[in-house]
Protein backbone atom coordinates (compact mmCIF):
# COMPACT_ATOMS: atom_id res chain seq x y z
CA UNK A 1 0.00 0.00 0.00
CA UNK A 2 2.83 2.37 0.73
CA UNK A 3 4.12 1.77 -2.76
CA UNK A 4 0.93 2.51 -4.20
CA UNK A 5 0.62 5.72 -2.43
CA UNK A 6 4.54 6.72 -3.61
CA UNK A 7 3.40 6.24 -6.96
CA UNK A 8 0.53 8.02 -7.02
CA UNK A 9 2.47 11.13 -5.11
CA UNK A 10 5.08 11.04 -7.93
CA UNK A 11 2.78 11.26 -10.50
CA UNK A 12 1.11 13.89 -9.31
CA UNK A 13 4.67 15.55 -8.79
CA UNK A 14 5.86 14.43 -12.31
CA UNK A 15 3.07 16.41 -14.14
CA UNK A 16 3.87 19.81 -15.63
CA UNK A 17 1.04 22.54 -14.47
CA UNK A 18 -2.03 21.75 -15.99
CA UNK A 19 -1.67 18.39 -17.54
CA UNK A 20 -3.67 15.54 -16.45
CA UNK A 21 -2.69 13.16 -14.60
CA UNK A 22 -3.72 10.33 -16.37
CA UNK A 23 -3.05 10.30 -20.20
CA UNK A 24 -5.86 10.99 -22.35
CA UNK A 25 -6.42 9.81 -25.62
CA UNK A 26 -7.26 12.41 -28.73
CA UNK A 27 -7.25 16.12 -28.53
CA UNK A 28 -10.91 16.75 -28.12
CA UNK A 29 -13.04 13.78 -26.68
CA UNK A 30 -16.17 16.09 -25.92
CA UNK A 31 -19.74 14.84 -26.89
CA UNK A 32 -17.93 11.94 -27.81
CA UNK A 33 -20.25 8.93 -25.65
CA UNK A 34 -24.15 8.48 -25.11
CA UNK A 35 -25.83 7.65 -21.83
CA UNK A 36 -24.73 11.32 -19.97
CA UNK A 37 -27.49 10.65 -17.41
CA UNK A 38 -24.83 8.14 -15.83
CA UNK A 39 -21.97 10.90 -14.95
CA UNK A 40 -24.85 12.85 -13.06
CA UNK A 41 -24.81 11.93 -9.72
CA UNK A 42 -28.00 11.28 -8.29
CA UNK A 43 -27.93 12.08 -4.47
CA UNK A 44 -27.79 15.02 -1.77
CA UNK A 45 -24.78 13.93 -0.19
CA UNK A 46 -22.31 13.42 -2.26
CA UNK A 47 -23.61 16.73 -4.13
CA UNK A 48 -23.34 18.81 -1.11
CA UNK A 49 -19.05 17.93 -1.24
CA UNK A 50 -19.04 18.77 -4.73
CA UNK A 51 -18.98 14.83 -5.31
CA UNK A 52 -15.45 14.16 -3.59
CA UNK A 53 -17.55 11.40 -2.08
CA UNK A 54 -16.18 7.69 -3.36
CA UNK A 55 -13.84 6.74 -0.53
CA UNK A 56 -16.45 8.38 1.61
CA UNK A 57 -19.47 6.68 0.47
CA UNK A 58 -21.02 4.07 3.04
CA UNK A 59 -24.74 4.04 2.46
CA UNK A 60 -27.27 3.07 -0.44
CA UNK A 61 -25.87 5.91 -2.93
CA UNK A 62 -22.62 3.29 -3.03
CA UNK A 63 -25.22 1.75 -5.71
CA UNK A 64 -24.46 4.73 -8.00
CA UNK A 65 -20.52 5.63 -6.49
CA UNK A 66 -19.16 2.21 -5.27
CA UNK A 67 -20.78 -1.03 -4.68
CA UNK A 68 -17.78 -1.64 -2.24
CA UNK A 69 -19.21 0.93 0.25
CA UNK A 70 -22.52 -1.42 0.76
CA UNK A 71 -19.66 -2.99 3.41
CA UNK A 72 -20.00 -0.10 5.44
CA UNK A 73 -23.61 -0.25 5.98
CA UNK A 74 -24.48 -1.00 9.61
CA UNK A 75 -25.61 -4.47 10.82
CA UNK A 76 -29.12 -4.39 9.63
CA UNK A 77 -30.33 -6.31 6.89
CA UNK A 78 -32.33 -3.72 5.01
CA UNK A 79 -31.56 -0.27 3.52
CA UNK A 80 -33.84 2.05 0.91
CA UNK A 81 -33.00 5.35 0.08
CA UNK A 82 -34.58 7.37 -2.85
CA UNK A 83 -32.66 10.41 -4.71
CA UNK A 84 -34.26 13.44 -6.41
CA UNK A 85 -32.44 16.02 -8.54
CA UNK A 86 -34.07 18.95 -10.25
CA UNK A 87 -31.59 19.65 -13.38
CA UNK A 88 -31.40 21.92 -15.39
CA UNK A 89 -33.81 23.27 -18.33
CA UNK A 90 -36.71 21.74 -16.44
CA UNK A 91 -34.86 18.11 -16.79
CA UNK A 92 -35.14 16.05 -13.53
CA UNK A 93 -33.78 12.97 -12.38
CA UNK A 94 -34.82 10.03 -9.96
CA UNK A 95 -32.78 7.28 -8.35
CA UNK A 96 -33.88 4.83 -6.28
CA UNK A 97 -31.42 1.99 -4.40
CA UNK A 98 -32.55 -1.32 -1.93
CA UNK A 99 -29.87 -3.56 -0.16
CA UNK A 100 -29.81 -6.47 1.48
CA UNK A 101 -27.26 -7.95 3.96
CA UNK A 102 -26.59 -12.14 2.90
CA UNK A 103 -24.01 -12.65 5.84
CA UNK A 104 -21.75 -10.67 8.02
CA UNK A 105 -19.09 -9.66 4.90
CA UNK A 106 -22.10 -10.18 1.93
CA UNK A 107 -24.62 -7.30 0.33
CA UNK A 108 -26.46 -7.20 -2.65
CA UNK A 109 -28.35 -4.43 -4.02
CA UNK A 110 -30.44 -3.20 -6.76
CA UNK A 111 -31.30 0.39 -8.34
CA UNK A 112 -33.01 2.62 -11.13
CA UNK A 113 -32.02 5.55 -12.15
CA UNK A 114 -34.11 7.37 -14.32
CA UNK A 115 -33.71 10.85 -16.31
CA UNK A 116 -36.57 12.78 -18.01
CA UNK A 117 -36.01 16.02 -20.14
CA UNK A 118 -39.61 16.33 -20.47
CA UNK A 119 -42.00 17.35 -23.35
CA UNK A 120 -40.32 18.61 -26.02
CA UNK A 121 -41.66 20.22 -29.31
CA UNK A 122 -40.48 19.04 -32.54
CA UNK A 123 -38.48 21.42 -34.79
CA UNK A 124 -37.21 21.63 -38.22
CA UNK A 125 -35.50 23.95 -40.57
CA UNK A 126 -38.29 25.18 -42.06
CA UNK A 127 -40.26 25.41 -38.54
CA UNK A 128 -37.20 26.63 -36.10
CA UNK A 129 -40.66 27.13 -33.74
CA UNK A 130 -42.36 23.79 -33.57
CA UNK A 131 -44.81 22.24 -35.80
CA UNK A 132 -47.06 21.05 -33.47
CA UNK A 133 -45.81 18.03 -32.56
CA UNK A 134 -43.46 17.00 -30.14
CA UNK A 135 -41.29 14.42 -28.46
CA UNK A 136 -39.90 13.28 -25.29
CA UNK A 137 -36.51 12.05 -24.70
CA UNK A 138 -36.04 9.77 -21.60
CA UNK A 139 -33.13 7.75 -20.23
CA UNK A 140 -33.19 4.44 -17.81
CA UNK A 141 -30.61 2.17 -15.69
CA UNK A 142 -31.25 -0.70 -13.64
CA UNK A 143 -28.35 -2.31 -12.00
CA UNK A 144 -27.96 -5.03 -9.84
CA UNK A 145 -24.66 -4.93 -7.16
CA UNK A 146 -22.35 -7.55 -5.23
CA UNK A 147 -20.25 -6.10 -2.57
CA UNK A 148 -17.98 -8.40 -0.06
CA UNK A 149 -15.64 -7.42 2.56
CA UNK A 150 -12.81 -9.71 2.34
CA UNK A 151 -11.13 -8.25 5.56
CA UNK A 152 -11.50 -5.85 8.18
CA UNK A 153 -9.80 -3.35 5.96
CA UNK A 154 -10.17 -4.37 2.40
CA UNK A 155 -13.77 -4.67 0.31
CA UNK A 156 -14.88 -5.06 -3.30
CA UNK A 157 -18.03 -4.44 -5.09
CA UNK A 158 -19.23 -5.25 -8.63
CA UNK A 159 -22.16 -3.80 -10.33
CA UNK A 160 -23.86 -4.64 -13.54
CA UNK A 161 -26.50 -1.81 -15.04
CA UNK A 162 -28.81 -2.10 -18.03
CA UNK A 163 -28.75 1.04 -19.41
CA UNK A 164 -31.07 2.50 -22.15
CA UNK A 165 -31.99 6.10 -23.76
CA UNK A 166 -35.16 6.99 -25.73
CA UNK A 167 -35.31 10.37 -28.19
CA UNK A 168 -38.47 10.22 -30.25
CA UNK A 169 -38.89 6.70 -32.02
CA UNK A 170 -35.26 6.09 -31.52
CA UNK A 171 -33.67 3.55 -28.57
CA UNK A 172 -30.24 2.63 -27.87
CA UNK A 173 -29.66 0.16 -24.94
CA UNK A 174 -26.70 -1.51 -23.19
CA UNK A 175 -25.37 -3.37 -20.41
CA UNK A 176 -22.28 -1.70 -18.34
CA UNK A 177 -20.50 -2.60 -15.59
CA UNK A 178 -18.84 -1.04 -12.60
CA UNK A 179 -16.11 -2.19 -10.35
CA UNK A 180 -14.45 -0.63 -7.49
CA UNK A 181 -12.44 -1.40 -4.13
CA UNK A 182 -12.50 0.68 -0.50
CA UNK A 183 -9.45 -0.37 1.65
CA UNK A 184 -8.90 1.18 5.27
CA UNK A 185 -5.67 2.13 5.34
CA UNK A 186 -5.33 1.95 8.88
CA UNK A 187 -3.88 5.67 10.00
CA UNK A 188 -5.16 8.19 11.36
CA UNK A 189 -8.55 7.08 10.06
CA UNK A 190 -7.68 7.34 6.59
CA UNK A 191 -9.63 5.59 3.75
CA UNK A 192 -8.40 4.67 -0.28
CA UNK A 193 -10.95 3.82 -2.70
CA UNK A 194 -10.73 3.23 -6.87
CA UNK A 195 -13.45 2.13 -9.32
CA UNK A 196 -14.29 2.13 -12.68
CA UNK A 197 -17.99 3.19 -13.79
CA UNK A 198 -19.69 2.45 -17.06
CA UNK A 199 -17.22 0.12 -18.81
CA UNK A 200 -18.90 -1.85 -21.78
CA UNK A 201 -18.58 -2.06 -25.43
CA UNK A 202 -20.05 0.33 -28.55
CA UNK A 203 -24.02 0.01 -29.50
CA UNK A 204 -25.73 1.43 -32.21
CA UNK A 205 -29.03 2.86 -31.75
CA UNK A 206 -32.46 1.13 -33.82
CA UNK A 207 -35.85 2.73 -34.68
CA UNK A 208 -36.33 5.53 -37.59
CA UNK A 209 -37.07 9.53 -37.36
CA UNK A 210 -38.19 11.56 -39.90
CA UNK A 211 -35.49 13.64 -41.96
CA UNK A 212 -36.85 16.82 -43.89
CA UNK A 213 -35.21 17.76 -47.08
CA UNK A 214 -37.00 20.86 -49.48
CA UNK A 215 -38.03 18.35 -51.72
CA UNK A 216 -38.72 14.89 -49.94
CA UNK A 217 -38.97 13.67 -46.21
CA UNK A 218 -36.93 10.31 -45.52
CA UNK A 219 -37.01 7.54 -42.81
CA UNK A 220 -33.14 7.64 -41.24
CA UNK A 221 -32.66 4.45 -39.97
CA UNK A 222 -28.94 3.81 -39.85
CA UNK A 223 -27.03 5.56 -37.02
CA UNK A 224 -23.57 5.45 -35.80
CA UNK A 225 -22.23 3.51 -33.19
CA UNK A 226 -22.16 5.41 -29.70
CA UNK A 227 -19.34 4.47 -26.97
CA UNK A 228 -20.26 4.28 -23.47
CA UNK A 229 -19.13 6.91 -20.72
CA UNK A 230 -16.63 5.60 -18.97
CA UNK A 231 -15.21 6.89 -15.60
CA UNK A 232 -12.21 6.26 -13.53
CA UNK A 233 -12.08 7.53 -10.30
CA UNK A 234 -9.90 7.91 -7.22
CA UNK A 235 -10.62 8.81 -3.96
CA UNK A 236 -9.22 9.34 -0.40
CA UNK A 237 -10.94 10.28 3.27
CA UNK A 238 -9.28 11.44 6.13
CA UNK A 239 -11.64 11.92 9.73
CA UNK A 240 -9.83 14.64 10.62
CA UNK A 241 -11.60 14.98 13.67
CA UNK A 242 -13.74 11.68 15.11
CA UNK A 243 -14.88 11.58 18.24
CA UNK A 244 -18.04 10.73 20.23
CA UNK A 245 -19.81 14.35 19.30
CA UNK A 246 -17.66 15.61 16.12
CA UNK A 247 -16.61 14.25 13.54
CA UNK A 248 -14.46 16.28 10.79
CA UNK A 249 -14.01 14.28 7.63
CA UNK A 250 -12.10 15.82 4.71
CA UNK A 251 -11.90 13.89 0.65
CA UNK A 252 -10.18 13.96 -2.45
CA UNK A 253 -11.09 12.76 -5.48
CA UNK A 254 -9.77 12.47 -8.95
CA UNK A 255 -12.14 12.44 -11.76
CA UNK A 256 -11.12 10.99 -15.16
CA UNK A 257 -13.33 10.11 -17.85
CA UNK A 258 -13.19 9.09 -21.21
CA UNK A 259 -14.93 12.16 -22.79
CA UNK A 260 -13.73 15.19 -21.22
CA UNK A 261 -10.70 16.74 -19.60
CA UNK A 262 -10.00 15.44 -15.94
CA UNK A 263 -11.17 17.16 -12.33
CA UNK A 264 -10.18 17.00 -9.30
CA UNK A 265 -12.73 17.74 -6.57
CA UNK A 266 -12.15 18.36 -2.56
CA UNK A 267 -14.91 17.99 0.03
CA UNK A 268 -15.84 18.39 4.00
CA UNK A 269 -18.40 17.09 5.76
CA UNK A 270 -19.02 17.98 9.45
CA UNK A 271 -20.66 15.68 12.00
CA UNK A 272 -22.02 16.38 15.11
CA UNK A 273 -22.93 13.87 17.60
CA UNK A 274 -24.31 11.72 14.08
CA UNK A 275 -27.48 13.46 13.87
CA UNK A 276 -26.83 16.81 11.99
CA UNK A 277 -24.45 16.96 8.93
CA UNK A 278 -23.11 20.06 7.16
CA UNK A 279 -21.53 19.74 4.17
CA UNK A 280 -19.26 21.96 0.87
CA UNK A 281 -16.78 21.21 -1.46
CA UNK A 282 -15.39 21.89 -4.64
CA UNK A 283 -14.29 21.21 -8.13
CA UNK A 284 -11.23 21.89 -9.97
CA UNK A 285 -10.12 22.12 -13.82
CA UNK A 286 -13.60 22.11 -15.38
CA UNK A 287 -14.32 24.33 -18.49
CA UNK A 288 -16.49 26.52 -16.72
CA UNK A 289 -17.01 28.25 -13.21
CA UNK A 290 -19.13 27.17 -10.45
CA UNK A 291 -20.07 28.20 -6.96
CA UNK A 292 -18.85 26.18 -3.84
CA UNK A 293 -20.96 23.30 -3.34
CA UNK A 294 -23.10 22.90 0.20
CA UNK A 295 -25.43 20.44 1.90
CA UNK A 296 -26.76 19.33 4.95
CA UNK A 297 -28.91 16.53 6.32
CA UNK A 298 -30.19 14.80 9.47
CA UNK A 299 -30.15 10.87 10.93
CA UNK A 300 -32.75 10.17 12.94
CA UNK A 301 -32.43 7.21 15.02
CA UNK A 302 -35.72 5.59 16.52
CA UNK A 303 -36.77 1.69 17.28
CA UNK A 304 -38.53 1.38 14.26
CA UNK A 305 -35.48 2.29 12.40
CA UNK A 306 -33.15 4.86 10.83
CA UNK A 307 -34.40 8.07 8.67
CA UNK A 308 -31.79 9.89 6.92
CA UNK A 309 -32.67 13.24 4.88
CA UNK A 310 -29.79 14.63 3.28
CA UNK A 311 -29.62 18.23 0.75
CA UNK A 312 -27.00 19.47 -1.53
CA UNK A 313 -27.17 22.05 -3.97
CA UNK A 314 -24.61 23.15 -7.04
CA UNK A 315 -24.67 26.05 -8.81
CA UNK A 316 -22.71 26.29 -12.32
CA UNK A 317 -22.23 29.18 -14.81
CA UNK A 318 -23.96 27.40 -17.41
CA UNK A 319 -26.58 24.77 -15.72
CA UNK A 320 -27.71 27.09 -13.12
CA UNK A 321 -29.28 25.92 -10.03
CA UNK A 322 -28.86 22.11 -9.08
CA UNK A 323 -31.15 21.06 -6.06
CA UNK A 324 -30.69 17.07 -4.98
CA UNK A 325 -32.51 15.64 -1.87
CA UNK A 326 -32.44 11.89 -1.10
CA UNK A 327 -34.21 9.79 1.85
CA UNK A 328 -33.03 6.99 3.24
CA UNK A 329 -34.40 4.35 5.92
CA UNK A 330 -32.91 1.45 7.34
CA UNK A 331 -35.30 -1.40 8.88
CA UNK A 332 -34.09 -2.32 12.15
CA UNK A 333 -33.39 -6.28 13.04
CA UNK A 334 -32.55 -6.29 16.04
CA UNK A 335 -28.89 -6.59 15.98
CA UNK A 336 -26.13 -3.69 17.16
CA UNK A 337 -24.30 -1.42 14.42
CA UNK A 338 -20.86 -2.73 13.44
CA UNK A 339 -18.56 -0.32 15.43
CA UNK A 340 -16.36 0.05 11.96
CA UNK A 341 -19.96 1.75 11.02
CA UNK A 342 -18.98 6.34 10.89
CA UNK A 343 -22.49 7.32 10.40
Amino acid sequence: MRKLLLMVSLLWGLQPVGAQILPSYGDSRTATTGWQFLKIAPDGRSAGMSEAFLAVVDDVSSLYWNAAGLTQLDSNRLHFGVQYTDYAAGTSMNFGGVSYRIDDNTLIGVSMQYFDAGEMDVTTEFLPFGNGQTFRATDLGLGISLARELTDMFSLGITAKYVREDLASVHNQNIVFDFGFQYDIGVQNTRFAVAITNFGFNTQPGGEIAVVTLSDSIQATDFTEIAVPTVFRLGFAWDAIKNEKHILTTAFQLNHPTDNNETYSLGLEYSWKQLFYARTGYTFATDRSALPAFGFGTYLHRNYGTIKFDYGFNYDAVLGMINKIGIAYTLPNGIHKKSTATH
